[in-house]
């Protein structure tokens, strides 16, 4: 026994298994379950092949071994030996068949063992109905596991814990915390794992309430908060937004492990506190992939692209190998940032390390390159996928809606229902998204009764606020606040917002009016709102009105969001702000802006002031429309850029009458293709002409 103790090779195991089988005594009860154990489960299965008639015993040790083991599958071969030669089966045996079963996800081999059970007489043996019930979760089979334990005659602890975890593994959170408060009414006392499973559930389903109650009936209870669940509790905090609760709780752990850190990262990331986040990041002793993952994606969804990327390229130098949740959110920055030589880095790097066959990846690729500019390379990706889902399909139709190719948006839209995936919501907006931005008044109606009516799915907010796009957008003013009237929920700020562009692009200023101050109802604090309030009354020379409400604005600490376009080259990205004289080039930029105003003016080109709205001399105002950052882009492009190449920008609001003009004009003069992402399309400038066909 002391010899097999020792020996970790198999090698070693065989010459003592031989010296035993060599000796005249018979080995032992506990020698046979050493030798059970060995280091190869295929030698230990061939030992117990050749053991006669083996009892209960040996066999139950045996397949309990099995069933922890790397290999639960291993298990049936016993139980299927056992039930040939009708070797006796205990009730001990059972529990670990099922969890073998369990393990490997084999349902009908667990309902085997079910049935067999239930034969046998153990159906209602307490230990036979909790390994039932392991079986049942492991498999994904709620309702059965559920059935088992509502008619066990007695359930402890274990009982609901396994109950519990397997409503949470599903992610069914309310079951799970429905059944914790049948828990309490039948005075069973939640141990520390059964309130970490409650407080996931919790936190994983946002309810704060529940949660804070768990905690109190910690205190209350006078439990002991181990670091275990401490790590829930502070994990619950972080994913309900209760960061300071978090916080406090956090720093009273000593030492702080990688997962709640992470949580901590997470829950600062999503709540729009990026600098906290990145704060605990920097503080982790250990990190691992996980906790790389969440701090990109807490800059990618802050938008904060480049960060995420310089994030990414630390990962890269540390050798760590980025997995498809890190993926994701790497292509996600790529895509907000909209720069497409990096798009094209991330796609070749994905190709390289294996992510070229995830139609996750592919799906988020179609959406980067769309977001980058590149209509064609969205499409080849989307051409070359080996299977499709509705995401694949909405994807490449988006890709066509926001680039104005209304055409191409329908045409996919036809051929998704003919390849038989049914669109969702989601595809829809981007169908209606792609009708609005064309002015396809009659398609859009159509579209959007078909989705009602032969597809039945019922709008909602986004989709009624499509159709307040299409009708604002095509000056059916009367239309668009007919719909806001009619739909059967009230109408959000994006709705109202919607309408209230409408009216600023149409000069409605009556109803512009109306519609800002809906929107300052249900947002006191919305700039867009209060700076169209303010343009309205400039435009009427309402001086006092324009300067009541931006001393307001100034008392409430709101500012104009500030234009700010960016443009790559030779992989660096340069920023441009209204006015901006920070930029190391300033003084050439600014050179080549006069020189490109002068070649302009001799084919007709005048600033168009009718967009500054402040009270200024009319040469300011010309001064302020030619310092509009995507104009400061653009001469930066002219200056370094290839000679024959494509000058892509991004920028962050919609572009004005005067640049659009502008950008026109420079495309022929210059003879320059130029690409200007703004807030809501793609605007492809060539020869003179825009994409848009100046509907936008």
């Amino acid at each position: 026994l002391k010899t097999l103790s020792s020996s970790h090779s198999l090698a070693h195991f065989k010459q003592v298994h031989a010296h035993i089988l060599r000796s005249t005594h018979s080995p032992s009860h506990s020698l046979i379950l050493k030798l059970l154990s060995s280091p190869s489960l295929p030698y230990s299965l061939s030992i117990f092949s050749h053991l006669p008639h083996p009892l209960p015993s040996l066999s139950t040790p045996f397949l309990r071994h099995l069933s922890r083991s790397s290999k639960p599958e291993f298990a049936f071969f016993v139980y299927q030996r056992l039930r040939n030669e009708g070797i006796p089966i205990d009730r001990f045996a059972f529990p670990p068949l099922l969890k073998a079963a369990s393990r490997v996800g084999w349902l009908a081999e667990g309902k085997e063992i079910h049935g067999f059970g239930f034969k046998s007489g153990f159906h209602s043996d307490p230990f036979v109905q909790t390994g039932l019930m392991v079986m049942y979760v492991g498999c994904g089979r709620l309702p059965e596991a559920r059935l088992v334990f509502d008619k066990m005659s007695y359930r402890d602890i274990v009982a609901w814990r396994i109950m519990i975890d397997g409503y949470c593994q599903s992610e069914l959170f309310d079951d799970a915390l429905e059944l914790f408060e049948e828990m309490k009414r039948a005075n069973i006392e939640a141990d520390k794992f059964v309130l970490s499973s409650i407080l996931s559930a919790c936190g994983r389903a946002g309810n704060l309430d529940c949660g804070k109650a768990i905690h109190d009936y910690i205190i209350q209870k006078e439990l002991v908060i181990d670091a275990h669940l401490r790590c829930a509790l502070v994990t619950m905090y972080a994913s309900c937004g209760c960061m300071d609760m978090a916080q406090q709780l956090y720093d009273q752990m000593i030492p702080k492990n990688v997962v709640v850190s992470t949580a901590m990262v997470s829950g600062y990331s999503r709540h729009g506190r990026v600098k906290d986040a990145r704060l605990i990041f920097d503080q982790m002793v250990e990190k691992d992939l996980v906790s790389w993952s969440a701090m990109i994606s807490g800059y990618a969804e802050s938008d904060q692209p480049q960060e995420a990327l310089r994030l990414f390229n630390e990962l890269q130098i540390l050798g760590i190998r980025p997995d498809q949740v890190t993926m994701l959110s790497v292509i996600s920055a790529c895509a907000n940032l909209g720069v497409l030589d990096k798009a094209k880095w991330i796609h070749v790097y994905a190709d390289n390390n294996g992510f070229g066959g995830s139609l996750r990846i592919n799906n988020a690729l179609i959406d980067m390159y769309a977001k980058c500019g590149s209509l064609e390379r969205a499409r080849n990706v989307f051409e070359k996928m080996t299977s499709r889902n509705v995401i694949s399909w909405t994807s490449m139709i988006n890709a066509f809606a926001i680039h104005g190719d209304a055409n191409n948006a329908l045409r996919y839209f036809q051929k998704m229902k003919e390849a038989c995936v049914e669109p969702n919501g989601v595809t829809f907006v981007g169908v209606l998204y792609a009708c609005s931005h064309a002015g396809l008044v009659e398609e859009g109606r159509k579209i959007f009764a078909s989705m009602i009516n032969e597809h039945n799915i019922t709008p909602k907010h986004e989709h009624y606020g499509c159709m307040v796009d299409l009708f604002g957008r095509a000056n059916l003013l009367r239309e668009a606040v007919e719909i806001v009237e009619t739909m059967p929920f009230a109408p959000n700020v994006v709705i109202w917002g919607s309408l209230m562009s409408a009216c600023q692009i149409h000069g409605e200023t009556e109803l512009g009016e109306f519609t800002a101050k809906r929107v300052l109802e249900l947002e006191p604090d919305h700039d867009g709102a209060l700076v169209l309030l303010s343009n309205i009354y400039a435009k009427e020379r309402k001086w006092k009105n324009v300067g009541d409400l931006r001393q307001l604005m100034k008392e409430r600490g709101i500012c104009k969001e500030r234009g700010c376009s960016r443009i790559e080259l030779n992989n660096e990205v340069h920023e441009f702000l209204v006015a901006d004289r920070n930029h190391k080039q300033a003084y050439e930029i600014y050179e080549k802006l006069n020189e490109v105003v002068s070649r302009l003016k001799l084919d007709g080109y005048a600033p168009n002031t009718g967009c500054v709205l402040v009270d200024l001399e009319e040469e300011e105002k010309r001064e302020v429309v030619l310092w509009h950052s995507e104009k400061l882009a653009l001469c930066y492009g002219l200056i370094n850029g290839a000679k024959d190449s494509c000058i892509r920008i991004v920028k962050n609001l919609r572009v004005c009458e005067d640049c659009h003009t502008f950008l026109k004009l420079v495309s022929k003069v210059y003879r320059r293709e130029i690409v200007v992402r703004d807030r809501t399309r793609f605007h492809h400038y060539r020869d003179g002409v825009c994409s848009c066909r100046d509907y936008w």
